[in-house]
């Protein structure tokens, strides 16, 4: 069987079996929307303070002046991570003395928060942070839990994908590019539903159950979801793939062939010649190719999961934040996919590059009273990050030749996976240095 394609191009390329098959994947999606920046909510961090113990014999005018004032986004506001000397407060207290003006606060020694934090309960019951107490000196702990989380991701994926290569499950639908395309549709629907969860269910524990107990459901997709028939033959088993064309083939209500393949040639498994890492390097070519995709890939993925990583330190609704930045990746997705049909890709990519990095970029010249300007310009540096990320993929892998195409998918992906894993410090950097892109400190009044 020399053509597979010539051979089940019977079938067409959106019958009722093809669409069963994709929208049955499409379902398995959805869950990964939501899982995927999660960590949003699991990792929140609320407004905190200093515990100042019910034993610390202090009048409750000494109690209410125990913290140190300190400005933050341009405000006075409660520090967080100090609290004034409670010895001496209990001294100036016994004496009788009255903070401002008796004593001067602003001279007063500091000190640590020695008996723990409490926690606005506003936003979260609970997340890993409160529950840890992952502030203040431990606040570089928060953002190392979402860099082993996308490490987890990490490994997930390089399991699955080797998993895949032993026992395939997928479909050709149409044109590569508009398969993806959609599918990324299907997971923005999934990061539109994470706010909406975690709006109801505020503790991190239950929220994390609730977000996993629906990918259970994909479970029976094992059996209902048949094997992929090009799979197949490559291992030698036609008769195996042609009982499931035929079953395609009644699904949609086409006859099918008396012949579907010509096996007397191919009576053994396709052996495919394995490619290894270096082959991405062996031309001048291939090797330039391979050394910009592994930075593009890169970057873009610190830009992408930094800017919906960054949602909660937009001033605002944390959870309205979230949706926005999920609703902006459809049409992003839209653009995209509109793009790769009309131009030609390198304008398409670097035009696309050049609207998401030079917007974020600007808002820092935004004065911070036109907040409604700033919210723009950040779901526009989304949107041109989004439909960078998405053509990348689809640009990417027909840059290679076939020999080599999985293995630089894989090389690639994995540098978008390193990516991921360290965007949470670009985030962890940037609310220290004003100017960092993945940040946009926008207005409280944005909501």
């Amino acid at each position: 069987m020399r053509d597979y394609d010539a051979a089940t191009a019977f079938l067409g390329e959106w019958g009722r079996f093809q669409r069963l098959v994709f929208f049955l994947l499409s379902a398995s999606i959805i869950p990964n929307g939501f899982n995927g920046m999660s960590v949003v909510f699991l990792a929140g961090t609320p407004e905190h303070r200093c515990v100042v113990p019910r034993g610390a014999n202090l009048s409750d005018e000494w109690r209410n002046a125990s913290i140190p004032l300190e400005l933050r986004d341009g405000q006075e506001a409660p520090s967080r991570c100090r609290r004034y000397r409670l010895a001496a407060l209990a001294n100036f207290s016994a004496l009788g003395l009255r903070p401002g003006s008796d004593v001067e606060l602003e001279a007063l020694e500091q000190e640590p928060c020695l008996d723990g934090w409490e926690y606005s309960r506003d936003v979260y019951r609970s997340t890993i942070v409160t529950e840890w107490n992952l502030v203040c000196e431990d606040d570089w702990k928060a953002p190392l839990t979402t860099s082993l989380f996308f490490v987890g991701v990490l490994i997930g994926s390089f399991i699955s994908g080797q998993l895949s290569d032993r026992h395939r499950n997928s479909w050709q639908i149409s044109s590569y590019s508009i398969l993806y395309i959609r599918s990324l549709h299907i997971f923005a629907i999934g990061y539109m539903l994470l706010p909406l969860f975690a709006y109801f269910i505020r503790d991190w524990r239950m929220l994390l159950l609730a977000l996993t107990v629906p990918g259970l459901f994909c479970i029976p997709l094992w059996w209902i979801i048949p094997e992929s028939p090009r799979w197949l033959i490559s291992q030698g088993r036609y008769k195996e793939a042609e009982a499931i064309i035929r079953k395609a083939a009644k699904i949609n209500g086409i006859p099918a062939p008396t012949v579907l393949f010509d096996t007397a040639e191919d009576s053994k498994p396709q052996q495919q010649q394995k490619a290894i890492l270096l082959d991405l390097f062996r031309t001048r070519n291939i090797a330039t190719i391979t050394i910009m995709s592994l930075l593009l890939w890169f970057f873009t993925s610190v830009g992408y999961f930094g800017l919906s990583l960054s949602t909660p330190d937009w001033h605002g609704n944390v959870f309205i934040n979230c949706f926005l930045s999920a609703v902006i990746e459809v049409p992003a997705y839209v653009i995209a996919w509109l793009l790769l049909r009309s131009l030609p890709r390198r304008y398409s990519l670097s035009g696309t590059f050049f609207l998401g990095g030079s917007v974020v970029l600007f808002i820092q010249l935004v004065p911070a009273e036109l907040y409604v300007l700033s919210v723009g310009l950040v779901m526009l540096g989304k949107f041109g990050v989004t439909a960078a990320f998405s053509m990348l993929y689809v640009y990417n892998v027909e840059l290679y030749p076939t020999q080599v195409r999985n293995m630089a998918v894989g090389a690639t992906s994995t540098a978008s996976r390193l990516g991921s894993i360290i965007s949470p410090y670009f985030v962890y950097l940037g609310e220290r240095l004003f100017f960092m892109p993945c940040t946009t400190q926008l207005p409280r009044e944005v909501v």
